[in-house]
């Protein structure tokens, strides 16, 4: 819509359910390792709206979650719209890990206006940036990680509810828009 991708979560029953949504998926149309990713982005907010931009390992379906490996550039859960989250998951050992970092606006919300939600990714770390100040940074060299030295493809989508953020309530506003300006990968 107006050069801009628009993901809207909207309150409307559709197939039992009470809210809707969407999600962009590059998986078998455009995935890399290692680079620099900037994601420009204004986010929805409110109770129990769970916005993200990340990726997943692109042999996620002949290893499964999270042996596939996974990077969240950036969530956000609604009911603290000022503050985004960057984490890894990974196996260990057939258990889940993670390790992830954050960093909170020191005005405003993150609906307010575009922010820049960035990685670099290279054969040593990742690190998380907030508008090309970094906020996390984690060591992938250790041979347990190798799932951050495969592919990965995008996946951007704005979820209503779950476990993390919790289910919307009466304060929380439909719709709910995460518009996206532009996605840049420099490898």
């Amino acid at each position: 819509e107006g050069g801009f991708l628009v993901i809207e979560a909207r309150e409307e029953s559709y197939g039992g359910r009470n809210y809707t949504s969407s999600r962009i998926i590059t998986k078998n149309k455009f995935d890399f390792t290692y680079g620099r990713v900037d994601i420009r982005a204004a986010l929805p907010y409110g109770q129990g709206i769970w916005p993200a931009l990340w990726m997943l390992g692109s042999n996620i379906s002949s290893v499964g979650w999270p042996a596939c490996g996974e990077i969240d550039i950036m969530e956000l859960i609604g009911h603290q719209p000022a503050t985004t989250h960057g984490t890894m998951h990974w196996s260990n050992n057939g258990d889940h890990a993670m390790y992830g970092g954050s960093k909170t606006l020191s005005s405003g919300i993150f609906n307010d206006e575009f922010h820049v939600f960035s990685i670099i990714w290279n054969e040593n770390k990742i690190e998380w940036y907030l508008d090309d100040v970094r906020f996390h940074v984690a060591d992938i060299t250790p041979g347990e990680l190798s799932e951050f030295h495969k592919d990965h493809f995008f996946i951007f989508n704005v979820a209503v509810g779950g476990n993390w953020p919790g289910y919307p309530n009466e304060s929380t506003v439909f719709p709910q828009r995460m518009i996206v300006d532009y996605i840049r990968v420099f490898q």
